[in-house]
């Protein structure tokens, strides 16, 4: 149902699904292959639909640019083919420097002066975090709306998911000491009630509630949350 690979004293461990297997989506000459996320319905119809959304989002994103107060990020939505589908998420290691220290999350950053787009940001963040090659790999289907921080002590940062497609022998692993784990969770876990609840964060004026997901043995909450729930409500329209 889920993979997930963890960081230990030794190296990286995995634990996986009895039926998944190590993609290669390149011959040993280093060429492209076909991938079976090219001709995959789901995936036509979900580029589709982020699509008719994409004018709301450049709209909003004109007004924020002209504003000129936030830094900028990107994150990958990466959809798995399999029957369900499944979404890429990652803990995020422990460090006192990382306000999202140990947090769930998608794979993603901030804009480098390097990186031409923040469509640029997000595929060179998750080869580093995760390992996987979002040019050559996948399919790329749209973007989502652009999102900030629900509270005023996180970074003013404003950030951009891209959505992507991925064959369903497609496989994650650690790549960087910023990541402590990668998890494969299906769509349909994310939709069911028995994993929606809220969660106690502790803030200087004292704790407050947030929704959350609780799967994998993890919780799944503020940004992270707020962006897979814009997501899973364009996929549930289709």
């Amino acid at each position: 149902m889920r993979s997930i690979w963890r960081r230990s004293r030794d190296g990286f461990s995995r634990m996986r699904s009895p039926c998944a297997s190590r993609l290669r989506c390149t011959s040993s000459s280093g060429e492209r292959m076909p991938k079976a996320s090219d001709n995959d319905s789901r995936f036509l119809l979900l580029g589709e639909a982020l699509a008719s959304h994409a004018a709301e989002a450049a709209h909003r994103d004109d007004r924020l640019a002209v504003e000129g107060d936030s830094a900028q990020a990107a994150v990958a939505v990466i959809l798995r083919a399999t029957p369900g589908l499944e979404v890429l998420l990652i803990k995020r290691a422990h460090s006192e420097r990382d306000p999202w220290s140990g947090h769930m999350a998608l794979p993603g950053g901030r804009r480098d002066d390097q990186d031409t787009a923040l469509l640029a940001t997000a595929i060179r963040e998750t080869i580093e975090e995760v390992g996987l090659d979002l040019e050559r790999e996948t399919r790329f289907l749209g973007r989502l709306g652009e999102l900030g921080p629900a509270s005023n002590r996180l970074p003013r940062l404003m950030v951009t998911p891209f959505v992507f497609g991925i064959a369903g022998e497609a496989e994650a692993f650690v790549a960087s000491p910023e990541v402590a784990e990668v998890f494969w969770i299906q769509l349909g876990e994310l939709r069911s009630p028995q994993v929606h609840s809220k969660v106690q964060i502790p803030l200087p004026e004292g704790l407050r509630e947030f929704p959350c997901y609780r799967v994998a043995g993890e919780v799944v909450w503020g940004l992270t949350f707020r962006i897979l729930e814009q997501f899973l409500e364009i996929h549930s329209a289709l």
